[in-house]
């Protein structure tokens, strides 16, 4: 490893889509315009989160009585319940499902093991691995490419302001809920996490809809048809995805606020903890369900804490440098993992790009892969002698537990197919259970861990609902347990805190999240006495893992397109200001304009927002009135609310029209200005846009710092920002800033001498990975 000055590898110049597959804009910045959505390329637009104070708006807002004003509070609380309802229900069905589908096939496995029919036993083994997988990606790729993998860099873009196509639909949720379910299931190393994320956000997008899409509407929810609102809502259902798939509450509101939201205010705090509270009293009467023995084969799952309260934790200072060698241990291996992922995905694209079937091939050899690979190493491990103080039945047979027979004589159990046969939540219990200390072989760890390792990175590319949170606690609870096997008697901590702190330090390394991880491995334990000694371990992994590359979501995103703006603003951005980076051709309307100008514009431009200038004789200059959005102007083509004469008259517009009319509609219903039809004589006529104007934009001077723009842009949530000239002489608007404009392949494609600036972040390259690669 050496020290570079080249480019980050968390920003990759290079994203997985070609410069030929970006040209959907008429302007001259044409970057970032397009993403990979799941396994979809398709164009993405910008949301809107600023308040449009057009006159009409203040006028509606003034008519507005305290009853709609109730009825807006009320409807926000509801949704809010609703959301935390239908999130627990879907996690619990989903962990429900795993646990038996999964449960049946490694009973029928296991029972043909007993009779010695090892052969039938692997073809059992294998061929529902297939199936399933097989299912997963066929669904997806056909029905919903925007469900695969794990959905959490789709729903942190979108609330950052970057809108793509499909990523909340039904089709996406069944497919997400349905896909993640039969991947899980297969074997193959994924998580239910980030699936469960992407489905909380699903439900309270379509919640906060109304089911307008499906000619569906309720007056109640026209209050809340804007970005705002929904952006709001979609923070609470991933929030509660979260404290769906851990039962932590906390930790899910802590990692929306850490790791999902751009944006964020005390009132958005109260509700999204409102909501995670739901989540975790429904879930706690489903634990009590599954206590009862009404859950199925496979025991309780991933919906009881993995309890480690009954060994008291007591640790000296001599426990300290093992649980500082374990979180540089997770910030080289987090790192190495994040760098693997990457070269990983660029390959799988390579595949992908040529069609459904390689798409399919794909995630059907990397099943056949992984069942001979979990079905084979268990043979290379040695069998042990089940424990005289064993505290469950030993061999387990049948059922989840630490002892698996597997190809082992009577009284004996494999330590690797314990690990190995079980789900992703069993693995990690018998991973962080106690007094297990002689439980697992080193040389098991060893294995696992490695296993898990690699099969965790070839399994998330494909086409099929993925998550990597599971996974990564899996392999960090793997090596965790396998340095405390080293320490052995030179620690106080046993094997399974050690294996709690392994699973840590990698999240930490990977994710580079403390605060909400920390809080989520504290719920998932039960143990508050591990606090400490788990911030620890959080804050070296990632300041070791910070030195090599970024969050493993950011490169993700970075890497499908999307254009998300940073909380912090480049180094290089200083050095210019905003009209270095303003691009045309500036389309604008004048305050009252011909019919027929608006639709030309509309039709030969794909711009969302338009500067409204007044000119003589309206007023004595040229003035900036404001700015108008196109969706507002194909409203007032499509209501023909036209003027015969170029003069301003007191139009009945706020009788004509009403909000909703103006509210945004629901998700990818819009209307197109290809779609309306006029006559000559309507095109001759005027449109008064001044009561529809936003009267207040946001602007910039273009003398004003790049940095300070980006800063402005992010934090208030822009999709417009209005660049005016420092000397008021000729046209009031030198042009509009977009969040594309903000993009680094965009601001370095002009300005090219920045690409060899001094002005990098300094960071550690695995250089002979690098050139492996």
């Amino acid at each position: 490893m050496s020290s570079e000055t080249k480019g980050d590898e968390e920003s990759p110049t290079h994203p997985l889509l070609s410069s030929q597959q970006s040209q959907f804009s008429l302007s001259k910045n044409t970057t970032s315009q397009v993403a990979l959505v799941g396994a979809n390329v398709c164009p993405v637009e910008s949301l809107d989160y600023e308040m449009i104070e057009t006159d009409f708006f203040k006028q509606d807002w003034r008519a507005r009585g305290r009853t709609q004003i109730y009825q807006y509070v009320f409807m926000k609380w509801a949704l809010c319940f609703l959301v935390g309802l239908l999130v627990s229900l879907m996690g619990f069905f989903s962990n429900l499902a795993v646990e038996n589908i999964a449960g049946i096939k490694f009973v029928v496995t296991s029972n043909m093991m007993l009779v010695g029919r090892y052969g039938m036993a692997f073809l059992v083994f294998a061929a529902s691995n297939f199936v399933l997988t097989l299912f997963a990606s066929i669904v997806t790729a056909f029905i919903s490419p925007a469900a695969a993998g794990s959905g959490i860099p789709e729903v942190k873009a979108y609330l950052n302001g970057v809108d793509a196509p499909d990523i909340f639909s039904m089709k996406t949720l069944v497919v997400k809920i349905v896909g993640s379910i039969s991947a899980v299931s297969s074997s193959l190393l994924v998580g239910k996490a980030g699936p469960m994320v992407h489905t909380g956000a699903s439900i309270a997008a379509l919640l906060i809809q109304g089911g307008s899409n499906y000619g569906i509407t309720w007056k109640w929810l026209d209050y809340f048809k804007n970005d705002r609102d929904r952006r709001d809502l979609v923070t609470c259902g991933a929030a509660a995805g979260i404290a769906a798939a851990f039962r932590a509450p906390v930790g899910g509101l802590l990692f929306a606020l850490e790791e999902m939201a751009s944006w964020w205010r005390s009132a958005l705090l109260w509700r999204a903890f409102f909501t995670t509270a739901i989540v975790a009293i429904m879930l706690r009467g489903f634990v009590d369900l599954c206590y009862s023995g009404e859950c199925g084969l496979f025991g309780t799952g991933g919906l009881i804490m993995f309890d480690v309260t009954s060994d008291n934790v007591i640790y000296h200072l001599k426990d300290v440098p093992p649980v500082l060698l374990l979180g540089v241990i997770g910030g080289i291996f987090g790192s190495l993992y994040n760098f693997l992922l990457y070269k990983v995905l660029r390959v799988y694209n390579l595949s992908n790009g040529k069609g459904l079937v390689y798409k399919i091939l794909l995630a059907c050899s990397i099943s056949v892969f992984t069942s001979c690979l979990l079905f084979g190493l268990p043979w290379f491990a040695t069998c042990q002698p089940c424990p005289s103080d064993a505290q469950e039945a030993c061999p387990t047979i049948g059922r989840s537990g630490n002892y698996k027979k597997f190809q082992c004589a009577s009284g004996h159990y494999n330590d690797l197919a314990s690990l190995i046969f079980n789900t992703n939540d069993d693995a990690i219990r018998n991973l962080f259970s106690f007094n297990t200390d002689s439980e697992f072989h080193g040389s098991t760890m060893l294995i696992f861990f490695v296993t898990c390792f690699f099969l965790s990175i070839i399994s998330y590319g494909i086409v099929v609902p993925a998550g990597i949170f599971v996974p990564v606690i899996v392999t960090g609870a793997s090596y965790g347990r396998y340095v405390g096997m080293l320490i052995g008697s030179h620690s106080n901590l046993n094997h399974g805190l050690f294996a709690v702190l392994g699973a840590a330090s990698l999240l930490g390394g990977t994710m580079r999240m403390t605060v909400s991880l920390g809080v989520i491995l504290l719920e998932l334990t039960n143990n508050l006495l591990l606090l400490p000694l788990v911030m620890l371990v959080l804050l070296v992994s990632k300041t070791v893992a910070d030195a090599f590359n970024g969050n493993i979501y950011d490169i993700i995103m970075k890497l499908k397109g999307f254009p998300y703006l940073e909380a912090h603003a480049e180094p290089y951005m200083r050095q210019l200001t905003v009209s270095d980076v303003v691009t045309g051709p500036l389309k604008c309307f004048h305050g009252i304009d011909k019919v027929a100008n608006i639709v030309h514009v509309l039709m030969t431009t794909k711009h969302n927002g338009f500067p409204v200038i007044d000119k003589p004789p309206i007023s004595d200059k040229s003035v900036l009135s404001g700015l108008i959005l196109r969706a507002h102007l194909i409203v007032l083509l499509k209501k023909k609310a036209f003027i015969s004469t170029p003069v301003s008259t007191d139009i009945h517009a706020f009788d004509q029209f009403s909000f909703v009319d103006f509210a945004k509609g629901g998700l990818g219903d819009v209307d197109k200005i290809e779609d309306l039809v006029l006559t000559d004589e309507e095109m001759d006529m005027f449109i008064d846009l001044h009561p529809f104007t936003n009267a207040s934009p946001y602007t910039v001077v273009e003398t004003m710092s790049l940095a300070k723009a980006l800063i402005l842009f992010r934090e208030v949530g822009l999709r417009h920002m209005l660049v005016i000239p420092k000397i008021p002489d000729g046209s009031p608007v030198v042009g509009i800033l977009t969040r594309h404009d903000f993009m680094p392949e965009h601001i370095l494609g002009l300005h090219p001498m920045l690409e060899k600036s001094r002005w990098k972040r300094l960071r550690l390259q695995f250089l002979p990975l690098t050139k492996l690669f």
